[in-house]
């Protein structure tokens, strides 16, 4: 193992130990020992904080502490939450990061769909036309995250998957602050059909053309600020 200081003794003995995910931890109690970190109770429990804020711990009051799976989307997730709670505006430039990563990943995620994948995809686009085709019509934010989702989810890179689960978890936080008409969602959900489509029938290129295209939609109509017209903004 790398001998990388990670400021942090509980961080240190967590990425050194033998302990696989789902193992249970040592207690606090156990933890202050000087064979293991030799720190106070209060010190113990404040490295702990920060082992569960990048979700590396699970702590429970009667199962106790266990090593959770590696997954790079808690850390994105708090740094990312922070930006866009002094600006929203910031989700616009990691939704440009998010599109360049699918673009990067496009065929060798698709190499790896199953029929299952696309199965459910597949029902991903009805049950989003059937919300927005109901008397009472509802905005398919599940269908769209799980739609994308799936197209990476088989990559064997937890970098990849936790930059596009912080993504859709931020697009669900902002999608409350964002206007969209009826017509544009409608246009949105034919384009992940015909994304679907191609990538049923093997055509990669095409599939990921149209998602190009798809990414490009103006979400918002142009506005006019001080006799210029403001930036659009697209899916």
């Amino acid at each position: 193992m790398a001998s990388i200081d990670l400021d942090s003794d509980l961080l240190n003995f967590l990425a050194r130990s033998a302990y696989e995910p789902g193992d249970r931890l040592p207690t606090i109690n156990e933890l202050q020992r000087d064979d293991l970190l030799g720190i106070s109770a209060s010190k113990v429990r404040e490295q702990l904080e920060v082992a569960r804020a990048l979700g590396l711990v699970d702590v429970r009051s009667r199962t106790g502490m266990r090593l959770k799976t590696y997954s790079f989307a808690p850390a994105v997730r708090l740094s990312l939450f922070y930006a866009l709670a002094r600006d929203l505006r910031n989700f616009e430039q990691f939704s440009e990061l998010r599109t360049h990563l699918e673009l990067a990943y496009w065929h060798e995620g698709c190499a790896l769909l199953t029929p299952d994948d696309t199965a459910m995809m597949r029902e991903c686009v009805e049950q989003a036309r059937a919300k927005l085709n109901d008397h009472w019509i509802q905005i398919p934010n599940r269908e769209h995250r799980v739609f994308h989702l799936t197209m990476f989810q088989r990559l064997d890179n937890p970098f990849v998957l936790g930059i596009l689960e912080a993504y859709w978890d931020a697009y669900e936080a902002v999608e409350p602050y964002r206007y969209a008409e009826y017509d544009y969602l409608t246009l949105v959900w034919d384009y992940h059909e015909r994304i679907l489509n191609h990538l049923c029938a093997g055509e990669y290129e095409a599939a990921r053309a149209a998602f190009l295209e798809h990414t490009r939609l103006l979400r918002y109509p142009t506005r006019v600020e001080n006799g210029s017209a403001a930036a659009p903004i697209s899916e």
